[in-house]
């Protein structure tokens, strides 16, 4: 018995695959239909409806979308912006970190799988309590969500010349809301909600006073200097 594998323990019988489908089916379909905001905050930002479509298409990551928008939106710099959404989609490389040891997918699979990760498909993949569980969960999420997320951004360039002013509608708030109502959950320990809250901190007060995009950068710098502080203090109470 103490020689069971993972592998053993993941695929040794679990949740039905009807609720795990209706999982990745909701959170799919929740998150997916923000995809018309992104693309009406994109066409209202100056992108092409080409430009707008490839964004999903090839980034498939929505926060980073967002950030890249809204800081061209906000006047800045094309190498800012894109540095901002590159930060926050690296979150993804260790979303696949640990994705990779629970789906174990074949080798061939794993670089058209690699487009699927991201915020949603992580968290239901491993939500699950079976290997098989966490593969349709992922699967599911993520073919659905990547239809969907693509279709509304097509319908929304299409539809934003129709709908007007963007800015009015606050339809650039629904991207970066969703994301935040998904990482709020996340933030079980003290450590993690001083990181979030520092880097909110960082970054709406430099937001006036730095390039559109920059704030993001800079409020990236909360995880280590909340790490030193904490550390600091260990040492503090370590030498009492």
């Amino acid at each position: 018995m103490a020689d069971t594998t993972l592998t053993d323990i993941r695929d040794g019988g679990g949740k039905p695959d009807a609720a795990v489908v209706r999982d990745g089916l909701g959170v799919g379909v929740a998150v997916g239909l923000s995809g018309f905001a992104f693309g009406v905050t994109s066409a209202g930002s100056g992108l092409t409806l080409w430009q707008t479509c490839a964004l999903s298409l090839l980034v498939f990551t929505g926060a980073s979308q967002f950030a890249l928008v809204g800081a061209l939106a906000a006047g800045g710099g094309p190498i800012a912006a894109a540095a901002g959404a590159f930060f926050l989609g690296v979150r993804n490389a260790f979303y696949g970190l640990r994705l990779s040891q629970v789906l174990a997918l074949p080798r061939a699979v794993r670089p058209f799988a690699a487009q699927w990760v991201i915020d949603e498909t992580a968290a239901v993949a491993l939500a699950q309590p079976t290997r098989r569980a966490a593969r349709i969960g992922f699967v599911v999420t993520g073919l659905s969500l990547y239809a969907l997320w693509n279709l509304t951004t097509l319908a929304g360039a299409l539809g934003a010349e129709a709908i007007g002013d963007t800015d009015a509608w606050g339809l650039d708030a629904a991207g970066p809301a969703v994301f935040l109502a998904l990482l709020a959950p996340m933030l079980t320990s003290t450590t993690e909600r001083a990181v979030a809250g520092a880097a909110v901190v960082l970054g709406l007060g430099l937001l006036p006073v730095l390039p559109a995009g920059v704030p993001v950068l800079v409020a990236a710098l909360a995880a280590p200097v909340v790490l030193w502080a904490q550390g600091r203090r260990g040492l503090r109470e370590g030498d009492r």
